[in-house]
């Protein structure tokens, strides 16, 4: 009787692995599905007909995470370009996504204009600040980083990102005694 509950727990343990990772196999398959026909639809779309900033950033978002920088940056570049592209918030996001694919590439000074373009749009625009500290990490510039930093914690003081960051490199500057 010992045996055949022990064997019945075990097909158990075994039945609700394979149900959790089914699941999580699934749901990624239908995520990416939704994804790629999004890229699909709107690659149609915009070589059909001129599309609006808001396609143009998307579709260059999805291109960025699938790793094509070159669409990507002409993406972010047409929705830099439309007409339609209102607010400043919305045109400092996108020179932000411009500036991240850029660093994605390791072009540094590239990524460190484009982050400065969105600041000077948006200056309490927290996710460039971060970005802009991580660019001069990136270069070396260590006080430039810090500077980052601190300016992305006076608009967002929760930011953990930059306090992790601006606390880490606090500690380089400062010579140990």
């Amino acid at each position: 009787m010992n045996d055949s509950l022990l064997l019945v727990v075990y097909l158990s343990i075994l039945v609700v692995l394979l149900a959790g990772v089914s699941w999580f196999l699934f749901r990624q398959i239908f995520k990416t599905r939704r994804v790629e026909g999004t890229m699909t639809r709107l690659q149609n779309k915009l070589n059909e007909e001129k599309g609006t900033a808001k396609e143009h950033y998307e579709l260059g978002s999805i291109l960025l995470d699938k790793q094509l920088y070159k669409p990507a940056i002409d993406q972010f570049q047409k929705a830099l370009k439309a007409k339609d592209l209102e607010g400043a918030e919305n045109t400092a996001i996108i020179y932000n996504g411009l500036g991240f694919t850029y660093a994605a590439q390791e072009q540094y000074d590239l990524a460190i204009k484009q982050y400065k373009e969105a600041l000077e749009i948006q200056p309490g625009y927290s996710t460039a600040w971060n970005n802009l500290g991580f660019a001069y990490e990136k270069k070396q510039l260590t006080a430039q980083a810090l500077e980052a930093y601190d300016e992305s914690l006076k608009s967002d003081p929760k930011n953990s990102t930059a306090k992790r960051r601006a606390t880490s490199l606090r500690k380089r500057l400062v010579p140990s005694s």
